[in-house]
């Protein structure tokens, strides 16, 4: 239950990121071919909208196995070294979002203190760039998940897309919905 309020949630932040960044993008457009005008700070909106849509994505990604990896020769290995290899993977994922947490603490307490604002907006730049603290927390919490189902047997590690997997079940689909229409035709 919790955890469908929580996936709904990521969807709804991450839909309105992508529409708000979307209508914000054609209405400057609009506005500088027909109307020779603009919004001063449209620009600077969009980068951080683009910038939080891609932090907070980062997490809904893993969650949902949406990106893309290598991982050819790790399924050659028996269950056991797989699931190893997994727990490897996702410790130094781990680190790599500690770093980043590290750092993007440092340099968001600085922010803070010396209370710069956006260029174009007038909101403290720190709370702009605050997703660079969210997202790898939120990023961090989806690889301790992961690793905890490595570690109960509830799963094998990073399930990625197989493209190619994905393209020809597509191209199957495509060829056995076109050849009835074709035998018709004859």
């Amino acid at each position: 239950m919790f955890g469908r309020i929580v996936h709904r949630f990521e969807e709804s932040v991450l839909c309105l990121l992508l529409v708000s960044m979307t209508l914000l993008v054609f209405s400057e457009t609009m506005l500088r071919f027909f109307f020779n005008t603009g919004l001063l700070w449209a620009e600077e909106a969009t980068l951080y909208l683009g910038a939080w849509m891609v932090l907070f994505g980062a997490s809904y990604g893993v969650r949902v196995n949406a990106h893309i990896g290598v991982d050819a020769f790790v399924k050659l290995l028996p269950s056991g070294p797989r699931r190893a290899v997994a727990a490897l993977t996702v410790v130094m994922c781990l680190v790599y979002c500690g770093l980043f947490l590290y750092g993007g603490w440092i340099y968001l307490a600085k922010m803070y203190k010396i209370g710069i604002e956006l260029s174009d907006i007038p909101v403290p730049r720190w709370v702009a760039q605050s997703i660079l603290f969210i997202g790898f927390i939120l990023l961090a919490i989806r690889f301790l998940q992961l690793l905890w189902g490595i570690i109960t047997v509830k799963s094998n590690g990073f399930e990625f897309v197989d493209e190619a997997k994905e393209s020809m079940h597509l191209a199957d689909e495509t060829a056995d919905s076109s050849s009835p229409a074709q035998g018709n035709r004859s």
